[in-house]
């Protein structure tokens, strides 16, 4: 049935042409033989065409340019008929001839065109005169492109100030009376559309009017582009005569598109000056127009106007735009009681835009707005609507974006309550953006009050809100989110020791909630930056009493120790491990020795108690040997206990590779350049002996286990290790020892059972070369090696 109407309705559009069409031909053909009354005739047929109700308007539309193309070359041929001394008002009453009215109001205004160009006649009269005529066309359709043809005819022709068919001192209100009358009888043939045929072809109605608009539309662009308009006649005339139009239609469509056209084409001071007329219309709509996006695109337009310059402020702060704004918004959200939150958001999101350009002094209007979007909110639960999410998303941004400062952010009441109504999902979302904006603008957080109100409104991103947030989220994206909340807690500062006591506290408070798949990131971060101040504390205290100055760095510790001590419930021992040892270096540089011996005394519990892999067990070591080499503060029975424990766990590791390796290193634990109190060479001999009986059981059991002795890269590093200390001057390494040991290596490395591998022998070709040139630099350097045989 569908199909059948389109194919009847390309027939009726196809005979109309064609129809048109020849008229046209014959019009042409009498044209150029300047036979005005057969032009008349046949065009008046050609226009007898338009008279169709079977068309849609799109169709309609076509046949319609057709048939303006050929007026215009009416309209030319009229012109020069007046030239040639036919008279114009003669021409006039002559096409009133025509024998259908629709065909002869056509005519009519385009004979009108080429008498207001004459100028024989006051354009005005003219123009009133055709105005009114065109009222005996009632069909929808039909009167609509007839007095949009008068309008696009007399656009150019309109009694304008500065204009050539400028009248007498009234001028510009016979212009602004025509331009309004067209548009209102316009808007009533457009309105009386919705109204015909079937209740159940509404939609098609509704599409076929939204094709149609723009001819309406048109009449208020004319109107914007009247020079003679200024503010007063604006405000007098204009704007009260179209919103009454606008209002009394009582049509939905009609005043969404009416009241756009109005924000778009009138200047952005004139809408400043009359924004309580315009305001004040809003609430008279229908309830199911979209005035949400009217007071937006209005509040968008005066944003930007504000943006130009800083000199048009003042007119905003004369009218009392922002009240005058507050106040219709709720007027028209108080109408709508239906209107969905989103449309809500979006209209308090368009008045804070407003207000950050005009007024960014006044914080307590963006709190104010918040406030109102919290009392809109409440009692409805956490939002589940995405686009009002989105919305609310945007409307937090907007003041960070702005001041570009999150303790603007922190001084808003409001702004927490509202985050208190987004999911999990979305809080998550705008903490991020709490948190990019902190790091992109290097903000400083430097109170305890400002941290905990900060974590708090962050707290989607360092809490366990909703298990199936989480899982949703990607590994990748999981360790993006909480690398930016580890870069945060760097960034928290102040200079004064008591109140950054109370920043590391309230983030501990914070952190310790997170949950195990959180700790990992967020622990690290605060005691790095903790130890970072200690540090700096020690540097500025020197001249101060011992007592004194340790004082408060014992308190950093104490809170340091508990939040390690929470890491057991992930449990990473190795991670909890490393961070004992940092606070155990960090003692030791502030010279408090029994916090110190704490930190490594937890963390060689942790080693014996949580770590048994065999892997973590090696890099423990290493990580315990090297910081305990660091070491200055311990007395001589502390550094012995801990000095007498690593080697122990050395020599119990799993791999005797890794035993090897772990005893030689225990060698420097024995030996500090730059303490004279730690310099034992006997110990020194007795690890890397050690060690070499380790390499020696080693290359046994790969005879055993291998039928061959393995790699002698063991005994190349303990020879490295005899070479360090034979250099630093320790007497009980002596040339003897290293001889023997390179003899030892040469014999391996020849013997049939023993693997080849070309990286041991590159290394001991390496070795024996800086030998040689040790040897080479002569002086006492020389001297001393100048007896090994390489």
């Amino acid at each position: 049935m569908i199909t059948n109407g389109v194919e009847d309705e390309e027939k009726w559009l196809a005979a109309g042409i064609a129809g048109l069409q020849q008229n046209a031909f014959y019009m042409h053909r009498a044209l150029d033989s300047n036979n005005l009354k057969d032009a008349l005739k046949y065009s008046a047929q050609m226009l007898s065409e338009l008279r169709t109700s079977k068309l849609s308007p799109h169709k309609y539309y076509e046949l319609y340019m057709r048939a303006f193309d050929e007026l215009r070359k009416l309209e030319i041929f009229f012109r020069e008929e007046t030239n040639r001394g036919c008279s114009i008002v003669e021409l006039y009453e002559l096409v009133q001839h025509a024998g259908n009215i629709l065909p002869r109001l056509y005519l009519l205004c385009t004979v009108g065109s080429v008498y207001i160009k004459s100028k024989e006649a006051p354009a005005k009269d003219i123009l009133k005169d055709l105005v009114e005529m065109c009222r005996s066309i009632q069909h929808p359709l039909r009167g609509l492109f007839l007095r949009s043809y008068l309008s696009q005819v007399s656009r150019d022709k309109l009694p304008d100030i500065g204009s050539e068919y400028e009248g007498d001192a009234d001028t510009v209100m016979d212009a602004v009376e025509f331009v309004l009358q067209n548009f209102t009888e316009m808007n009533k043939l457009w309105v009386r559309m919705q109204h015909q045929g079937h209740a159940r072809e509404k939609e098609k109605r509704e599409k076929e009017r939204s094709e149609l608009r723009d001819l309406v539309g048109k009449n208020l662009h004319v109107l914007g582009q009247i020079e003679g308009i200024d503010l007063d006649l604006y405000k007098d005339m204009v704007l009260p005569r179209v919103l009454e139009q606008v209002v009394n239609c009582k049509d939905e469509i009609a005043q969404g598109y009416l009241m756009d056209c109005i924000i778009q084409v009138f200047p952005d001071e004139y809408h400043l000056q009359t924004l309580e007329t315009l305001l004040g219309a809003c609430p008279q709509f229908q309830p199911s127009v979209d005035i949400k996006t009217v007071l937006a695109r209005l509040m968008e337009r005066l944003s930007n106007y504000a943006a130009l310059s800083a000199e048009v402020l003042p007119e905003f702060f004369q009218v009392e735009a922002f009240a005058k704004l507050n106040s219709a918004i709720g007027k028209v959200i108080e109408a709508q009681e239906d209107m969905p939150i989103a449309g809500v958001v979006t209209l308090y999101s368009s008045l804070l835009t407003f207000s950050l350009h005009v007024h960014p002094d006044r914080l307590d209007y963006v709190d104010q707005i918040l406030g109102a979007c919290v009392q809109k909110l409440s009692g409805k639960g956490k939002l589940k609507d995405n686009k009002a999410t989105k919305q609310i998303v945007a409307l937090l941004s907007a003041p960070l974006e702005k001041y570009k400062d999150i303790d603007t952010a922190l001084k808003l009441s409001n702004y927490p309550r509202l985050m208190e109504n987004l999911d999990d999902s979305t809080s998550k979302e705008m903490a991020t953006v709490l948190v990019q904006n902190i790091l992109k603008n290097k903000t400083c957080i430097s109170t305890a009050e400002k941290v905990e109100a900060l974590f708090e409104l962050m707290k989607a991103l360092i809490r366990d809100l909703d298990e199936g947030v989480d899982d949703e989220l990607d590994e990748d994206d999981f360790q993006e989110e909480q690398n930016s909340v580890a870069q945060l807690i760097q960034m928290l500062h102040n200079d004064d020791p008591e109140e950054m006591l109370k920043i590391i506290c309230a983030v501990k408070k914070h952190i310790l909630t997170g949950g195990p798949k959180r700790l990992p990131f967020t622990v690290p971060p605060l005691i790095f930056n903790s130890l970072k101040f200690v540090r700096r504390l020690h540097s500025h205290d020197e001249n101060v009493p011992e007592e004194e100055s340790s004082a408060m760095p014992k308190k950093f510790f104490q809170i340091l120790n508990q939040i390690i001590e929470a890491l057991s419930i992930v449990p990473v021992p190795e991670l909890a491990l490393k961070l004992y040892l940092e606070c155990a270096e960090a003692a030791n540089d502030s010279d408090i020795e029994p916090v110190a011996y704490e930190f490594f005394t937890q963390a060689y519990i942790l080693y014996e108690e949580e770590i048994s892999d065999s892997k973590a067990q090696v890099t423990a070591i290493q990580l315990i040997i090297g910081t305990l080499q660091r070491m200055h503060i311990f007395g001589v029975e502390n550094r012995d206990t801990l000095t007498h424990k690593a080697t122990g766990y050395s020599a119990k590791l799993l791999k005797k590779p890794d035993q090897c390796r772990a005893v030689y290193a225990c060698s420097h634990l024995f030996w500090v350049d730059d303490q004279d109190n730690i310099k034992d060479g006997e110990r020194v001999l007795l690890c890397l002996k050690r060690a070499l009986r380790i390499a020696n059981a080693a290359q046994q059991m790969s005879n055993a286990t291998r039928g061959s002795s393995g790699s002698v890269l063991l005994f190349i590093e303990i020879l490295n290790k005899y070479l360090y200390f034979f250099e630093k001057g320790v007497s009980q390494i002596n040339v003897a020892s290293v001889q023997s040991l390179i003899e030892l290596i040469t014999t391996e490395m020849q013997s049939e059972n023993t693997t080849a591998d070309p990286a041991a022998d590159a290394f001991f070709a390496s070795t024996l070369r800086y030998i040689q040139f040790q040897k080479d630099k002569g002086g006492a350097v020389g001297e001393k090696f100048e007896s090994i045989n390489s």
